[in-house]
């Protein structure tokens, strides 16, 4: 039976660390077999301190995938979408691998995160680390509830992974990433009932605003419209320090469609130029597309 890997619809954790990586080396091979010592370093770190509830999504970029497994491409497989309008853009960042580590316990993310920086040495240089965190009740910095269209129960393993119209990637999944960097101080300016307009939720309870209130250009409204392709599973956390805050975005989905749909409306927007005007005071600064195989293949792919 095909195993799908246990952060794409595992549950939400205290800490998270993002980590993105290009590959400097033409050994595809040897990045196959240590893709399963990965796998087998988070389990192993699962099983050691279970209290810590570990779990990890590991990735590979859409265009590094034709380098590592060139002889068998999941059916839609795509770069990531070149969407941009007036100042809202969405850059592609550099990114061969991503991995996501996630616990309850930030010093078993950190440990987790030095022994893959070990172990994938000299093969690849580390583009990116971002360190995530579980900020009140689960939300943004904007003092929203992050997830609220997130489906529950196993409505998240129809969404997040590929099923069997696609028998050589079922157990797979679909990711996109985006660091967005909030612009704070400009958002605390706001009066709650503008932040809730622009959201198009309540700030106390995360209830949809009803009728009239629910603006065509809030970021609720967008998503939703969005949504409508199939929807996907988000594994979003706030980051930050004292100087610089944000969300890190990570979209899991048994197609790409959801993600390029829900971006186009929300950078570009509809026919009358209804964009997210949350995108008003928050930025992407990176971005990027990729595939989280079945734990089944990468293990059967390292022995080929």
């Amino acid at each position: 039976m095909t195993q799908a890997q246990k952060g794409i619809c595992a549950e939400p954790n205290l800490h998270g660390l993002f980590l993105t990586f290009t590959v400097v080396d033409d050994d595809p091979q040897a990045i196959r077999v240590k893709l399963v010592r990965i796998l087998d370093l988070l389990s192993h770190f699962d099983d050691e301190y279970y209290e810590a509830m570990v779990s990890g999504v590991l990735a590979i970029g859409t265009d590094y995938w034709y380098e590592l497994y060139p002889n068998i491409i999941p059916r839609e497989l795509a770069p990531f979408p070149n969407i941009h309008c007036e100042d809202r853009n969405s850059p592609n960042s550099p990114g061969d691998l991503f991995i996501l580590v996630k616990a309850d316990r930030i010093d078993i993310c950190h440990a987790i995160g030095v022994e893959i920086i070990q172990l994938l040495k000299p093969h690849v240089d580390l583009y990116e680390e971002v360190r995530g965190f579980r900020y009140l009740d689960g939300r943004d910095l904007t003092g929203f509830v992050d997830g609220a269209e997130n489906p529950r129960g196993m409505q998240k393993f129809n969404v997040a992974i590929v099923g069997d119209d696609d028998p050589d990637f079922t157990g797979g999944s679909y990711v996109h990433i985006q660091r967005y960097q909030h612009n704070m101080q400009k958002w605390q300016l706001l009066p709650v009932a503008k932040q809730q307009q622009i959201i198009g939720r309540k700030k106390t309870d995360n209830t949809t605003l009803d009728g009239a209130d629910l603006v065509s250009d809030s970021h609720t409204a967008r998503v939703q419209l969005a949504s409508q392709s199939g929807g996907m599973l988000t594994q979003n956390m706030p980051y930050g320090d004292m100087s610089t805050q944000g969300l890190y975005f990570v979209s899991c989905a048994n197609s790409p469609q959801p993600f390029a749909k829900q971006l186009q409306s929300r950078v570009v927007g509809d026919e009358e130029g209804n964009y997210d005007k949350l995108l008003d005071y928050t930025t992407a600064e990176t971005g990027g597309a990729f595939f989280a195989p079945s734990v089944t293949f990468i293990k059967q792919q390292a022995k080929d």
